[in-house]
């Protein structure tokens, strides 16, 4: 399986996917690190992977989504954004906007 391969397929087979440097658990970014806290305070299931265990990863998602930084957020296989959009759409009530539409389901009570 090819590295765009093994990305579509977590796109698609995924809710919510987040490229990410380190682990929803251990974000190793700052930038990481805002994106974890905001998925968490709105109680979004989602599935994190670490661009810093593969090269292979980290430069094939930049290629995948035509987008130079990480880290980079999928919901329903559409590619939204990074750290300072998902910030800012989370600011302004988009980002739980937009999970509603997708019908993706949020956490009363969001895990930390």
């Amino acid at each position: 399986m090819s590295i765009e391969q093994f990305i579509a397929n977590e796109v698609k087979s995924n809710d919510v996917v987040l490229f990410m440097k380190g682990t929803p658990q251990f974000p190793q970014c700052g930038f990481s690190g805002q994106v974890v806290q905001i998925l968490d305070h709105v109680g979004v299931g989602y599935k994190g992977l670490n661009v810093l265990e593969s090269a292979e990863l980290r430069n094939g998602i930049k290629e995948y989504s035509n987008w130079p930084t990480i880290p980079q957020l999928y919901v329903k296989g559409e590619f939204i954004g990074g750290c300072d959009i998902i910030r800012e759409m989370f600011q302004a009530g988009e980002l739980q906007q937009l999970f509603a539409d997708k019908g993706v389901t949020l956490n009363a009570a969001a895990s930390a």
